[in-house]
């Protein structure tokens, strides 16, 4: 051995021994292969996954459809309920902030006046309602009324009087009131108009007087089809109902003919004929008391 002029030995000092990494390196790759094997034996369970996923979204995230740039807006963004403004109960569970200014401050939740709005309007659907009901109620007591007036033809069954909703119906049969292929009324059923005209009178609401005949076709000098008489006899009724002693104005009735079209019943046998052979007088009353 032979040393140099500085006094060091020729032969270079290798440094310390480097043999632990080896062993370091074997217990990494151990553990790893450990934390494999506990992993592909664990039991996963995908609901407790998912509850646990919910709650870290209700503790941590604010539970709004917003786009990611915008800044939530409210009292706190760590809440299970997030209820910025007023702090009232919320029914259900989804919960979202509903406004229409994007930039204000604070929010609330939905509209402020919706739920005042609401209680208005079932307020007013209700009123409109036991309006409705008690004009209803109205009219069946003028068709009662109808009916008391004129028993005895119902009776006879030369009139029917019926109400539905707003409408009065009075239906007069031709047995009785015209002859067959005419439009005269006959001399004693014309009190039997005046009756109703005197009651249509105090009663409220436009009329129209229809004439209908059956299907079996006429043609005379008087009236060359079937709605030449259906218009004659309706008209006949509204010339007798407009007189000064009933009271009904002009202006309230309507009279049309439609012959053969609007039946009642079937034109193949003589019951059925007879049915259809009417004029009928429909007192249409208003919805609206201000009507």
């Amino acid at each position: 051995m032979n040393a140099d002029p500085n006094g060091l030995d020729e032969e270079e000092d290798d440094g310390p021994d480097q043999g632990w990494l080896v062993t370091f390196s074997d217990l990494l790759s151990l553990l790893l292969c450990f934390f494999v094997v506990l992993l592909s034996v664990a039991d996963f369970d995908p609901i407790k996954y998912k509850q646990i996923q919910s709650n870290m979204i209700n503790a941590f995230g604010v539970q709004r459809d917003i786009p990611l740039e915008d800044i939530p807006k409210g009292t706190s963004v760590v809440a299970t309920h997030f209820q910025p403004g007023i702090p009232d109960e919320t029914p259900i569970e989804t919960i979202q902030q509903i406004t229409r200014e994007q930039e204000r401050d604070s929010l609330r939740l939905g509209e402020p006046d919706a739920e005042q709005q609401r209680e208005r309007d079932m307020r007013e659907a209700v009123e409109t309602l036991d309006e409705m009901m008690q004009l209803v109620k109205d009219t069946e007591i003028d068709a009662e009324m109808l009916r008391k007036l004129l028993r005895a033809e119902i009776e006879a069954g030369q009139i029917d009087v019926e109400s539905e909703d707003r409408t009065i119906l009075i239906r007069i049969r031709e047995r009785g009131s015209f002859s067959s292929g005419s439009a005269y009324l006959n001399n004693e059923f014309v009190g039997v108009i005046d009756k109703i005209g005197v009651a249509l009178g105090q009663i409220e609401g436009r009329i129209f007087v229809e004439g209908h005949t059956d299907s079996i076709p006429i043609n005379s000098f008087a009236y060359p089809s079937n709605w030449d008489l259906s218009v004659s006899r309706a008209a006949s009724v509204t010339r007798r109902l407009v007189r000064t002693e009933t009271g009904v104005s002009p202006r309230r009735i309507t009279a049309s003919g439609f012959a053969a079209t609007r039946p009642q019943a079937i034109n193949s046998s003589a019951a059925g004929r007879a049915r259809n052979r009417r004029v009928e007088i429909i007192i249409k009353q208003p919805i609206d008391r201000f009507e």
